[in-house]
């Protein structure tokens, strides 16, 4: 009401020239009626008064307006009982219930305020203000300078919402200090001689102290500490101090302090622009106590990193970088649970909607069964697609050009290109049916070397591999809607049907051949290959260039999915068949359990509930050609409120290999839960099914409001990596929250907890 008054007064002044003039009549003083009025400030601007009463003096310029007053003057708005302005003096001096309002929407309170400069310095007597949402500062007595600084004396900040209400008038934390700085400009507030009080007791004296005040996003400062036990390193502490250079760049160096594992530092980079980005993590460690008899001096590092870097508005640059100096240091200092890393180097071009694209990969493996001379180092690998932006032929066109070369230590090394032109024609029937033909012809060549570096195979050490996979495909589907029934809005039926003509033979013995260790010499990149809801209806299942699927084959399925008001449901069924086995997924290890060895592939199918945000369920089905559970995995997501829940359950056939994964029967749950007030728990577990034993568990209490967060957790690993045995941890964590938008309820536990993949 306040703001609007004001404006209306803005207007009328700016239209009218607007000045206080005597009434006719009167002398040198003069006396308004009650009302609104707009006077001169010292430079000609319009100060804006609306009061139940005003006195004008002729002689001396000042005006006093009694009751109810409101002033607007260069933005700054000031509300008191009484105010009194000397216009020839800039004096704006005002008494009584004082609450003054600034352009940036801080609110000041005040018995007495006397304010110079167009209202924008002054004396405050028995100030509160109100910094951002929550931001609170009281002082006796405090003065404005330079329009961007406040001086208290024996002054109180806290962040924290402050009720008038028994049992919430004192805020969680508070700092007092004899000398408090609020530098708007800056906008962060400085203390000399202060006292951080937690509940109104004082728990820690600093002769200095600073924090950014509330409506800043970023800010350098310490963040959030971490002071914890673990098995393997005894007693740690972690102090991240986190630097801000600009809007778009920062740093994070968090110093780590151990009692048995020696000391860490982590160094983490980040920098954003339009159209990219990069971060980088490095960390150095010296552990005294290294080695199995823990007797050695030992020297670890780690580099992570990502990053896109623009060119141009076509082509850009970008990186993945995962290194590290030890096998076990990621696991050892709680910072990476990977066990295979990767790093590529590549460039990158997109112009329409074709794309080219120059990489190069480097793999390093940490288990101890991995042999890093057989890991391969891919450079280059060239991709280029080119999709017009016209039809061709009635249809869509697009060629794909793809070529690399693959080298190992002590392997077989190959160099393949191939090439794929596309024809893809959809055509949708006045009855609703969907009809799309699809026609690919690919040709490959391939020279192999070192064929035989891991033992005889039977073929040449040294040989050209030439291939072509034509095939011509057709995919039926018609869509059925009707009405809705028990609260849907409607209901889709979708039958599918899929054909295929391939040729035979479109592997040859060059490329099923297999090495010592059971795999195929050059089943590089086609390896991990399920047969899914995901793929079920691709005409080429198969991933990557190395192997194709060959032969005749037709695919069965139906997609059904029910629309609710607030949600939906989805089923999808499929199942594939060939006239006779396909070699490829019959014999060459790991593609055995694929899910279609025979002429029958398993019946795949996808159960997803979504009502979001309350509720996400899916569940994935693999059932065999004897009707056995062959594979299956449950997600389940709830929310509501404060509280979520995940249960995720795996089961993966013995027959499916998985890169050497193995059988698997995995469950895992974990669950947020808020309690009375602000107050949170969290608990996980994570079991393995198949051998009977637990995996991990984790629990941990938490408080997190707007102002302040504090955690304590204990995490259990049962499993045993490399030299690193099972080891347990506790953990407690604190921060005093300042920020206007605090932070996810969850920040309040480490980032393990709640954090990546389940499973």
């Amino acid at each position: 009401m306040l703001l609007r008054r004001c404006l209306e007064i803005a207007c009328l002044a700016a239209l009218c020239g607007l000045a206080i003039v005597p009434e006719p009549g009167l002398g040198a003083t003069g006396q308004s009626k009650p009302g609104q009025s707009a006077i001169l400030g010292p430079r000609g601007s319009p100060m804006l008064l609306r009061a139940d009463r005003i006195d004008y003096n002729l002689n001396t310029s000042v005006t006093v307006a009694r009751g109810h007053v409101e002033i607007d003057y260069n933005d700054r708005i000031v509300e008191a009982d009484t105010v009194t302005y000397d216009q020839n003096r800039d004096i704006v001096t005002a008494d009584g219930h004082v609450v003054m309002l600034a352009p940036d929407g801080n609110v000041v309170f005040a018995t007495r305020s006397v304010l110079t400069d167009q209202m924008r310095d002054g004396v405050i007597d028995s100030m509160a203000a109100l910094i951002g949402l929550n931001g609170r500062m009281v002082s006796a007595h405090a003065t404005r300078t330079g329009n961007v600084r406040i001086v208290a004396r024996s002054g109180v900040f806290t962040a924290c919402k402050v009720c008038n209400q028994p049992g919430k008038r004192t805020p969680l934390w508070s700092v007092k200090a004899k000398r408090v700085v609020y530098d708007e400009l800056g906008h962060r507030i400085y203390y000399r001689d202060a006292v951080i009080n937690v509940l109104g007791v004082p728990v820690l004296y600093t002769p200095f102290f600073t924090n950014p005040d509330p409506t800043v996003k970023h800010s350098s400062g310490i963040l959030q500490p971490e002071i914890g036990s673990h098995t393997t390193l005894g007693y740690v502490l972690r102090v991240p101090v986190y630097i801000a250079f600009s809007d778009s760049q920062d740093m994070t160096a968090a110093p780590l302090i151990t009692q048995e594992g020696g000391e860490q530092l982590e160094i983490e980079y980040r920098q954003r622009w339009t159209d990219g980005g990069m971060w980088l993590q490095a960390s150095v460690a010296n552990d005294p106590h290294a080695g199995l008899y823990e007797n050695l001096d030992q020297t670890y590092s780690s580099l992570f990193g990502s990053g896109i870097i623009p060119i141009n508005d076509t082509w850009h640059a970008g990186f993945d970088a995962q290194l590290t100096s030890y096998a076990t240091y990621l696991q050892r200092y709680d910072m990476n649970v990977s066990d295979r890393l990767t790093n590529d180097l590549f460039l990158e071009g997109i112009s329409g909607q074709s794309r080219f694209a120059l990489t190069g990969y480097f793999f390093e493996g940490l288990r101890a069964t991995d042999n890093n001379n057989l890991f391969p180092v891919v450079l280059p690998l060239v991709e280029y697609t080119y999709i017009p932006q016209d039809d061709v032929l009635g249809g869509d066109f697009q060629f794909n050009f793809n070529t690399t070369a693959v080298s190992t230590r002590i392997g077989e090394d190959d160099q393949r290109a191939s090439a794929a032109m596309t024809m893809r024609w959809p055509f949708v029937f006045s009855n609703g049916q969907l009809l799309t033909l699809q026609a690919e012809a690919r040709g490959d060549a391939y020279h192999l070397s070192n064929v035989n570096a891991l033992g005889p195979t039977g073929f040449p050490d040294t040989q050209y591999v030439t291939r072509g996979a034509p095939y011509i495909a057709l995919d039926w589907r018609w869509p059925f809607v009707s009405p809705g029934i028990w609260g849907m809005n409607a209901f889709v039926v979708q039958p599918i049907v899929q054909l295929v003509a391939a040729p035979y033979g479109d592997n040859p013995p060059a490329l099923l051949q297999l090495n010592n260790a059971g795999v195929g010499v050059l089943n590089g990149d086609s390896a991990d290959f399920e047969l899914d809801e995901t793929n079920i209806f691709d005409f080429d299942r198969l991933p990557g260039y190395d192997l194709v699927e060959s032969g005749p084959r037709a695919t069965i399925g139906t997609e059904m999915e029910a629309f609710y008001p607030s949600g939906s449901v989805e089923f999808l069924v499929g199942q594939s068949y060939r006239l006779k086995p396909n070699p490829v997924l019959a014999e060459v290890s790991p593609l055995a359990g694929s899910g279609f060895a025979g002429t029958t592939s398993d019946l795949v199918s996808r159960l997803t509930i979504n009502f979001l945000p309350h509720l996400s369920v899916s569940d994935r089905i693999d059932i065999d050609e004897t009707g056995d559970l062959a594979r299956n995995e449950v997600y389940i997501d709830a929310n509501y409120g404060r509280s979520s829940v995940e249960i995720n359950y795996l089961r993966v056939p013995p027959a499916e290999e998985l890169l050497g994964l193995g059988t698997r029967e995995e469950v895992k749950g974990q669950a947020l839960i808020g309690l009375w007030d602000y107050w949170l728990v969290y608990v996980a577990a994570q079991r393995d099914l198949a051998a009977s034993q637990m995996i991990s568990e984790e629990v941990g209490i938490g408080y997190q409001d707007e102002c302040f967060g504090a955690s304590l957790s204990y995490v259990r690993d049962f499993t045993q990596f490399r030299d690193l045995v099972p080891s347990s941890s506790v953990l407690f964590r604190i921060s005093l929250q300042t920020s206007e938008q605090p932070e996810p309820q969850t920040t309040v536990f480490p980032k393990h907890l709640y954090s990546g993949e389940v499973l």
